[in-house]
């Protein structure tokens, strides 16, 4: 097991250097030049080169990878462009907003959609089934903006159960924010929801479908713990793997939902330096999101390994 793990966490740096590089490329292409973007249009050239000599603009590239590289793992990630402020404090608070509404999100949406696809896969293609299967078919379809929009309508504006707008203060804690948190979780939990519930009830029912379980009802045990212990043990090995990518998304990708609802999280904060092509808040944003991913997928191919033994001496 221990080589196993080394060999991921072997993968897992190998990951990170080979996209941080692409994040450094990616953000050199962005159009739009940053010393005019932070002087303005009237800036003569002179003080445009002296300000791209101070900010190490006019160095070779590969100085300008190593440095960013250098400054992001010893976590002096500079001053914004756009802001003039330190930009770790601001990715970290940002970051301690998306965890507790993904956090949420996937507390409301993986134990439903789990429960749902097991009720799914064990009715085949009776009536719940298609219930289940018809409905979430529905949900998936819809963008996040209208399954929000219909949810301020009714939960915060017909019936004034919850508040419309996720403006939360910053350092406020999750017990103080959870109000406001529940709208935008419930959106984003009902794409999850859609998804993992369908990927469930098609492992369930092929895992039905297997000797090993025929064999299990013939032994006399009770249906539930055929379910429990083995069947769902083999067919949510690939929805991990969806909830670790969801994970992910949650993180930095939730940027409708989050202007849907005004939630200061770390998809707008990203947006926001987009708009300003700040390349130092670009690249530490989307290098926190490559080690979210990278981190959510290692946890993952543990979590397969715990599961499934066999995967550990592969």
């Amino acid at each position: 097991m221990s080589r196993y793990v080394l060999r991921r966490l072997g993968f897992l740096l190998l990951t990170l250097l080979l996209a941080s590089l692409l994040i450094f490329l990616i953000t050199q292409w962005l159009p739009g030049d940053v010393a005019r973007v932070i002087l303005g249009r009237e800036a003569d050239q002179a003080a445009l080169q002296q300000l791209e000599a101070d900010l190490g603009l006019d160095d070779p590239l590969p100085v300008q990878y190593l440095r960013m590289l250098g400054n992001f793992f010893r976590g002096d990630w500079g001053t914004s462009y756009s802001t003039r402020t330190e930009i770790l404090p601001q990715v970290t608070n940002r970051l301690r907003n998306s965890l507790q509404l993904a956090g949420l999100t996937l507390v409301i949406a993986v134990p439903l959609s789990i429960a749902l696809g097991t009720i799914a896969g064990t009715n085949e293609n009776r009536a719940v089934d298609h219930t289940i299967s018809l409905t979430s078919l529905s949900v998936v379809g819809l963008p996040e903006f209208v399954t929000g929009l219909v949810l301020i309508q009714l939960l915060a504006f017909q019936w004034e159960l919850l508040p419309a707008n996720s403006s939360i203060a910053p350092g406020s804690s999750f017990i103080e924010n959870l109000p406001m948190l529940v709208l935008p979780a419930m959106t984003a939990s009902l794409v999850l929801i859609a998804y993992i519930t369908r990927l469930t009830r098609a492992g369930v029912v092929e895992e039905l479908k297997k000797p090993y379980v025929r064999t299990a009802d013939l032994k006399g045990l009770p249906r539930r713990t055929v379910i429990g212990r083995h069947v769902l043990r083999n067919a949510l090995l690939p929805t991990i793997t969806i909830i670790a990518i969801s994970f992910g998304w949650l993180m930095s990708g939730l940027v409708v939902v989050e202007n849907v609802f005004n939630y200061p999280g770390l998809g707008r904060l990203l947006v926001f330096a987009i708009d300003r092509r700040d390349l130092p808040l670009i690249q530490a944003i989307t290098l926190v999101t490559v080690l979210i991913f990278a981190l959510s997928n290692l946890a993952a191919d543990l979590l397969y390994a715990y599961l499934n033994p066999r995967i550990r001496y592969q």
